[in-house]
């Protein structure tokens, strides 16, 4: 029996478990919605207020469920607006598969209404990307994407189909498409390298990223720093990997990373790398980072080895074997003078009384369960959200971490609600990315998503702010916002409850009334705009050489 194009990409979609979809209809698209409208028993379909954001959802839906995100667009505007999400999701890593509506063949390379090469732009944001101009190679190509984007280091694929491929009739192959992927093993030799290089460490650290939440390797990462007594750094893309509790976790390392973490990088003889990628926000000064240390980079990327780092000693493969054949050689270490020295590092100053981002977080961080998901967006409000909130396991947190895309925050807690109903999710923004998104209340409203918001109000754009005061000689161009936008009679036009605080009484009582509620809800906090993100790292300078305060 033949079916249409839109029925072969359905069908395929159903086999492979895929039944959510993030979508928004157009004329490029209209064969393939006709073929969903017999479908919707089966597809649970979101259509937000714009493409960028139904991307982002798809992207923190799939970091979340461990699932395949998946999008339809539209071509030309359509697909344009798609592309800053799939940049998001390619830097981070993230397995989805966007498709887009194209033109008909006879109109491809014509300048036709709505067309765009969509291919060619997004090549280098795409793990992969397909143009398919015949129904025939429909079927392979989309078990094909769906694949790829997940198999070795993940990432978003593209399928661009042309209107007419998607109304043409073919025959439903039930095709089996195998991808040869190459699993690169250590040798043996390289394994007892870092075993030893482990087990003789005087003061060794472990840097924990997102290679880690991806491959599932949490237990197995707490198993080896527990055995050998490896104190432990995250990147932003690791947190959760490690319980903050935990008390071998030092927190986040870089440009706004814990005192005792940078310190502790600063001074080991053995840096432990796994599943990171050496970013220019964890290095600082390259020449100058864990400059007594010998460096174990294990990732299943080896064009990430020696990208940002010098020498290091690679284990290359797949993180789970690599990690248990780790564990089951290294020896037991008691580690208690060189974390004595770490303790030291750490600073001890405290206020549990202001009105800050630090009691904020943390006061908010008490009232909501283990196994809440933290979404951000991206800024000063951010960087607060990885110093103060205690993640436990991994997937707790959705961020934008490479690209660092404002606006990602509203669209992700959206995803990340939908892929695991039975958890809270949160959003912390700031008022500067929240203008992006806020269009998003209304498909918070139409699919009665509940998700709690909390901004994190100081007029201004925050972190661009702080870094003009400190390296602009205080020439706030551009930075500050103060609109006439009633924020509370925002989200109620939209029959969400806003709630407006600025001090910790009434944001503990706000936090009491409505932490049990099953609707979303909107907090507002006013905050000083000059309360900075501290510590920070100057531009340029070795991640030791971080101030304070201002």
């Amino acid at each position: 029996m033949k079916l249409s194009g839109s029925q072969i990409l359905l069908k395929c979609l159903r086999e492979n478990d895929v039944d959510t979809i993030f979508g928004y209809p157009g004329g490029a698209v209209i064969p393939l919605y006709d073929a969903l409208y017999d479908e919707l028993d089966y597809f649970k379909h979101f259509r937000p207020a714009h493409e960028q954001h139904m991307v982002h959802a798809a992207d923190a839906y799939a970091r979340t469920t461990g699932k395949v995100g998946v999008v339809f667009a539209t071509s030309g505007p359509g697909a344009t607006n798609t592309i800053t999400g799939i940049a998001t999701a390619y830097m981070d890593s993230v397995p989805m598969v966007i498709i887009t509506g194209q033109v008909p063949n006879i109109l491809l390379g014509k300048d036709s209404f709505q067309e765009i090469d969509i291919t060619g732009v997004t090549l280098s944001i795409t793990k992969h990307n397909y143009l398919v101009k015949s129904v025939e190679n429909l079927e392979k190509t989309i078990k094909e994407a769906l694949l790829v984007a997940q198999e070795g280091r993940p990432g978003p694929v593209l399928v661009d189909v042309p209107k007419d491929v998607f109304l043409a009739n073919y025959e439903y192959n039930n095709i089996d498409v195998n991808i040869k992927v190459k699993n690169h093993i250590p040798d043996d030799n390289d394994i007892m390298q870092a075993v030893n290089l482990i087990n003789n460490a005087k003061k060794p650290v472990l840097y924990a990223g997102g290679g880690v939440r991806i491959s599932k390797s949490d237990d197995l990462l707490v198993k080896i720093i527990e055995k050998n007594q490896i104190p432990t750094v995250n990147s932003f893309m690791g947190f959760g990997t490690i319980s903050r509790d935990h008390k071998l976790s030092l927190g986040l390392v870089g440009m706004h990373g814990n005192k005792e973490a940078n310190l502790a990088v600063t001074k080991s003889d053995l840096l432990i790398a796994v599943g990171a990628r050496f970013s220019d926000r964890v290095i600082g000064k390259p020449d100058e980072f864990a400059p007594e240390a010998k460096i174990i980079h294990i990732d299943i990327d080896s064009t990430e080895i020696d990208k940002n780092s010098n020498n290091c000693i690679p284990l290359i493969g797949d993180m789970q074997p690599i990690l248990r054949s780790l564990l089951d050689k290294i020896e037991v270490r008691d580690r208690s003078k060189w974390l004595e020295t770490i303790n030291s590092f750490k600073d001890n100053s405290n206020d549990n009384v202001s009105f800050n981002p630090k009691n904020i977080l943390e006061t908010a961080n008490k009232y909501y369960k283990e196994n809440t998901i933290i979404a951000t967006d991206v800024g000063q409000h951010q960087m607060w959200t990885g110093q103060f909130w205690k993640f436990k396991k991994s997937c707790e947190l959705v961020t934008s971490g490479g690209l660092g895309t404002m606006g990602y925050g509203l669209g992700a807690a959206i995803g990340a609600k939908i892929g695991n109903p039975e958890k809270d999710v949160i959003l912390i923004t700031g008022d500067g990315s929240f203008r992006m998104n806020c269009c998003e209340l209304t498909t918070l409203s139409r699919y009665k998503i509940p998700v709690k918001i909390i901004m994190i109000n100081n007029h201004t754009l925050g972190m661009v702010r702080q870094w003009q005061r400190m390296f602009s000689n205080a020439r706030y161009s551009e930075t500050d916002i103060y609109d006439s936008v009633d924020n509370i009679k925002l989200v109620d036009s939209y029959g969400i409850k806003g709630y407006k605080v600025d001090n910790l009484t009434d944001f503990r009582e706000v936090l009491e009334k409505t932490k049990n509620l099953n609707e979303s809800i909107f907090i507002e906090c006013i905050i000083n705009q000059d309360d900075s993100v501290y510590p920070i790292v100057p531009p340029g300078r070795p991640i030791n050489e971080l101030l304070l305060n201002g």
